[in-house]
């Protein structure tokens, strides 16, 4: 299918990697891997011919059919959602728009043979290329991704930034090609979408190289991983926990083979130094001075940077955290009418209980978090905070009330005044700004640096309730795990929403289904949950 031989590439004198090569053959499912920067996206591009190797090649037949979903979606105006996602083929987009003017014009009475006689060319060439069932397609995924049928038309001006990167997926998935790039495609999906965007990816006969930080997604798709790392690019044959484990295995031979190496080299260095003067021994001191030149010493690579933190311990709450009485919520929308999100949600949240808030996209999941968390007021009923209980609160939308004028240690500095700055740095280093990094201004943070400082801030200020919306969105897979592992320490209440399935499996002890106008409470955890709800 693709074959992809001594590649090297450079950005600006920094090596990104030398002499990689990958095989990706009919309908293998691949996971690329690595650290931020290693140059996951500059292979995309690459293997998609939207950007140069320095040297190597890439092998394909030219007739493959090639599609790139990347995070940046360009522009998006003057369509309905439908039709953009049509016209990510761009002739079939072409001949539906002058089938559509020709079919307009003989509506209004005009016509001419030379005007039937161009309808039927085009109509032939647009259902000889799959244009009936594109429309099909389209709409079928669409609304797997979650936008439903209702909302097909909706120009995608109208769209938030999230549903078009929906949008800008679903095109790339309606042309059906023989070969998928895929840069995070789960970003901006609920688990609802994600579970629909894992069957459909299982079900699809071409190949797929993809990027995710969703640990059961890779796990459930890939076969092979490939990995971009230390100007490297490493092949491992298994999912992703393979993976982790093999890189681990590897590693620690690799340590094995570098201290027998080193060694050797010492032993041989001190015989160099102790014999070097004497005559007696000149032709076995050369003889090892030149031994010594000719071995490749064994370069062990620096762990990969994580976040690397623990939740400070909180002030004991009361064992009652979350009273909720006959809760409802309306909002009103732009044309006025009311809409209902939920009613009558009665619940009752008790200390150091992790509770999973989960529900399709739409369902209210965040709006409740927000009634917990006292930043929306609800319609009806009310929610009690317990006794001594402090609210910690991260959603993606917290990253708003960052100051984009100000730097990273600025942002911490003024939530908190009674610390040092050495604490502050060395808060800001846990999650990752380090050196000069601690003076870049938000402004220019990417959003996963702007999710790693949301959570600092939190815990510039110890609380016993955590009320976390996505918290993982941007966050690499070690980064996740290194939260759910200080999560897991935590001497608090935990509320969460999250669409990452491995997340959920390894903290709750509690899921609270919105659903349907209401809420309902599941004992156990999530895995539990997924198990009486008849769920995969």
């Amino acid at each position: 299918m693709i074959t992809v031989s001594n590649l090297s590439k450079s950005y600006g004198g920094q090596v990104l990697y030398t002499n990689g090569s990958i095989f990706i053959g009919p309908g293998e499912k691949v996971g690329l891997v690595g650290p931020n920067g290693a140059g996951k996206t500059s292979l995309f591009r690459i293997i998609s011919g939207e950007e140069r190797a320095d040297t190597g090649t890439i092998d394909y037949a030219k007739s493959l059919r090639i599609c790139y979903f990347s995070q940046k979606v360009g522009e998006m105006k003057g369509r309905s959602a439908i039709e953009e996602v049509i016209h990510g083929n761009e002739r079939l987009g072409y001949l539906k728009t002058e089938i559509g003017k020709i079919e307009k014009a003989l509506e209004d009475g005009e016509y001419s043979d030379e005007m039937l006689e161009k309808l039927g060319d085009y109509q032939t060439e647009f259902e000889k290329l799959g244009g009936y069932d594109i429309e099909h397609q389209a709409a079928a995924v669409l609304t797997g991704l979650g936008i439903m049928p209702e909302e097909h038309q909706r120009p995608v001006e109208a769209f938030s930034g999230g549903w078009k990167m929906r949008i800008a997926l679903a095109k790339v998935l309606a042309q059906r090609p023989e070969f998928i790039l895929m840069d995070e495609p789960t970003n901006y999906l609920d688990l609802e979408s994600i579970l629909w965007l894992e069957e459909w990816l299982r079900a699809f006969k071409g190949s797929v190289l993809m990027t995710s930080h969703d640990r059961d997604f890779m796990n459930g798709l890939v076969k092979k991983i490939v990995e971009v790392n230390h100007k490297a690019i490493t092949v491992y044959s298994g999912n992703y926990d393979y993976y982790e484990k093999e890189r681990e295995i590897r590693r620690e031979q690799l340590v094995a083979s570098s201290e027998r190496q080193e060694a050797m080299l010492k032993k041989e260095e001190e015989f160099i130094a102790k014999f070097a003067a004497r005559a007696s021994h000149a032709a076995q001191v050369q003889s090892r001075v030149k031994k010594l030149d000719k071995i490749d010493r064994i370069e062990v690579m620096p762990e990969d940077q994580a976040i690397n933190f623990e939740f400070p311990s909180p002030p004991r709450s009361g064992n009652d955290v979350v009273k909720i009485e006959s809760l409802g919520k309306v909002y009103v929308s732009p044309e006025g009418k009311d809409k209902r999100v939920f009613s009558s949600v009665t619940g009752l949240v008790k200390r150091l209980e992790r509770v999973a808030v989960v529900g399709v996209n739409g369902a209210g999941k965040s709006t409740l978090l927000k009634c917990i968390a006292n930043l929306i007021d609800p319609t009806e009923g009310k929610v009690e905070l317990g006794s001594n209980v402090s609210v910690g609160y991260f959603s993606q939308y917290s990253m708003d009330v960052l100051n984009p004028q100000h730097t990273a240690f600025d942002e911490v500095r003024n939530r908190v005044k009674d610390k040092s700055d050495g604490y502050m740095r060395n808060l800001l280093a846990a999650f990752l700004f380090r050196g000069d990094d601690v003076d870049k201004k938000i402004s220019v943070l990417s959003g996963g640096e702007k999710s790693r400082l949301i959570l600092a801030t939190i815990l510039t200020n110890p609380c016993n309730l955590l009320i976390l919306d996505e918290p993982t969105n941007h966050l690499d897979i070690r980064s996740r795990e290194v939260l759910i592992e200080a999560l897991k320490k935590y001497e608090g209440t935990i509320l969460i929403v999250s669409h990452d399935r491995h997340f959920l499996k390894q903290l709750t002890t509690r899921v609270a289904e919105v659903s349907k106008g209401g809420v309902r409470f599941y004992p156990g955890s999530y895995q539990e949950y997924l198990t009486s709800v008849g769920d995969h």
